[in-house]
């Protein structure tokens, strides 16, 4: 039996607390300055649910900045992961991990990964090293897998080679179902929290019969996802031994979630949500909880009209901590933590993909009061961001000839 949760009654509520779901909503901030976003918005009747949920101040930071491109020729990179020896992971979409210094040598095509679906939104999508990875060199990385009847994300892990040639012992630890024959909305950011769980965001495929997926608990199509990391199921899952609901479950009601970051210091999870037009989200991904979608959602379709009525709010749904309108079209997202740049400790970073930049936000209480666009100079799709050693950022570009870039102080 499928478990569905629907957002405009109480069922969530009284699941939730049946499952053991612990979060709330944060208290409501006020914020002055001028905006740092002043163009129309793409749905002018829609109003944010508190001040500062929209249209945050613009913040400028107090040095001048530069960016050089280290790497360049690489072929729509997705996902860029620090190895302790100051070296870069960086996967290609159709199918490639490979290595690059800091100084900027691209390796060749890491052998022994498993082949991917490619089409459309479809690929190799991000990579993360193992918080042990000084010890058992393992690397996870999520991709469309093809399966028979169509593709869905998954997640594998193997050990990278002391020589970095090769994946080793290559284990697939997470599928998602169901298989749908699509090629939009795979998702797929990771992240390690600090016990060790490992995090996954997905898409609900975006083609109209799957988007009511994303409130079904007997898919994982438009969740959050938290297993351990041999791919087993944490028994604190909010939806464990609920009936109907599959146990990876961390949260639901997302459209397509391509950037997740967790907090220093606190462990709260951050993911970064592609809306429609006028509907990108920051939201506080907290377990158990419905975000919404798609019986709430700011925006409109991409062919115009409104979504689901129009309805920005729904009963037993969570609001976006932020939103853009009009998008940006956000990647993949950090927070940061360095020397080089102390006035943004603890801002979180979104990579923007339609806009061309590297959004910072300055976070308070759970609220975002600041915002700044950073690498707009460079004028390229930017997919992913990273801190580096020093406090540098780091980031991919998503274009034909995409390239590793940083940026730092200007000297």
């Amino acid at each position: 039996m499928r478990l569905i949760v629907l957002a405009a009654s109480t069922s969530l509520l009284i699941l939730a607390a049946a499952c053991g779901a612990n979060g709330e909503s944060a208290p409501a901030s006020s914020q002055a300055g001028a905006a740092l976003e002043t163009r129309p918005a793409n749905n002018p009747d829609q109003q944010p649910a508190f001040p500062g949920q929209t249209r945050a101040r613009g913040v400028k930071t107090d040095v001048a900045l530069s960016h050089s491109v280290v790497a360049s020729g690489l072929t729509h990179p997705w996902g860029l992961a620090l190895m302790p020896d100051g070296r870069w992971l960086v996967t290609e979409k159709p199918g490639r991990l490979r290595i690059i210094t800091a100084e900027g040598q691209v390796g060749e095509p890491v052998q022994g990964l498993p082949r991917v679906d490619a089409r459309g939104q479809g690929g190799l999508l991000d990579v993360i090293t193992s918080p042990g990875f000084g010890q058992d060199r393992l690397i996870y990385w999520s991709y469309a897998e093809p399966r028979e009847g169509g593709n869905a994300t998954s997640v594998a892990r193997g050990r990278l080679s002391d020589d970095g040639a090769r994946v080793e012992d290559v284990q697939v630890i997470f599928r998602a179902l169901p298989v749908y024959d699509g090629d939009k909305h795979f998702g797929s950011s990771l992240a390690f929290a600090p016990d060790g769980t490992l995090f996954i965001t997905l898409g609900e495929r975006s083609d109209r019969p799957m988007r009511a997926q994303a409130q079904d608990l007997g898919s994982h199509m438009g969740k959050t996802i938290r297993i351990n990391a041999d791919g087993s199921v944490p028994q604190g899952n909010p939806f464990v031994g609920c009936e109907g609901a599959l146990p990876e479950i961390w949260s639901l009601g997302h459209r397509n979630v391509q950037g997740i970051a967790v907090q220093p210091g606190t462990g709260a999870v951050w993911t970064i949500e592609h809306g429609t037009r006028g509907g990108d989200e920051v939201n506080l991904d907290k377990p158990g909880l419905n975000y919404g979608w798609p019986d709430a959602a700011y925006g409109v379709e991409y062919a115009g009209g409104q979504i689901t009525g129009g309805n920005t709010q729904a009963q037993g749904t969570e609001q976006p901590v932020y939103y853009w309108d009009p998008v940006i079209a956000p990647g993949g997202a950090t927070f940061y933590r360095g020397a080089m740049f102390p006035g943004w400790d603890g801002d979180l970073l979104v990579a923007g993909l339609k806009e061309k930049h590297i959004a910072r936000l300055v976070i308070e209480n759970d609220r975002v009061v600041g915002e700044e666009r950073l690498l707009t100079d460079l004028g390229e799709r930017v997919r992913d961001v990273a801190v580096g050693p020093d406090g540098a950022v780091w980031a991919i570009t998503d274009e034909a000839d995409g390239k590793l870039v940083r940026l730092a102080v200007a000297r």
